[in-house]
């Protein structure tokens, strides 16, 4: 087996893995591809979401404003377009619940949680 530690050091660190999700619900009052575009968060952004909302029925919502790459949820235009003060105030007005919590899932899916990240090593 390979020295891991040899392994390590000749990794370069990794970025965090991205993704685009289209929302098919606004695609189609759009009548275009509405396209968010998703970010894993770091370990010290989610050990602050945790700190901050441990058992708040929000916390997707926090997530999802963590993860989101684009669209720019600080835009004032949209601020304006859809009266909301905040960009949690305009993710509650522009989306569905359900859609609320399939993005944080998607974002927690790039941030390694919710799926099998280890793997049994067996001797043959």
């Amino acid at each position: 087996m390979n020295d891991v530690l040899e392994l390590l050091l000749n990794l370069d660190p990794p970025e965090l893995p991205c993704k685009q999700v289209r929302l098919k619900r606004l695609s189609e009052l759009c009548g275009q591809d509405v396209v968010f575009e998703l970010k894993a968060l770091p370990f010290s952004r989610v050990a602050e979401i945790k700190k901050a909302h441990a058992g708040d029925e929000e916390m997707g919502l926090h997530i999802l404003l963590g993860g989101v790459v684009s669209p720019n949820l600080k835009d004032k235009r949209l601020a304006e377009k859809y009266h909301a003060h905040t960009p949690a105030e305009l993710l509650k007005k522009l989306l569905l619940p359900g859609e609320i919590e399939d993005l944080s899932r998607e974002i927690e899916l790039l941030s390694g949680y919710r799926t099998l990240t280890l793997e049994d090593v067996k001797k043959k």
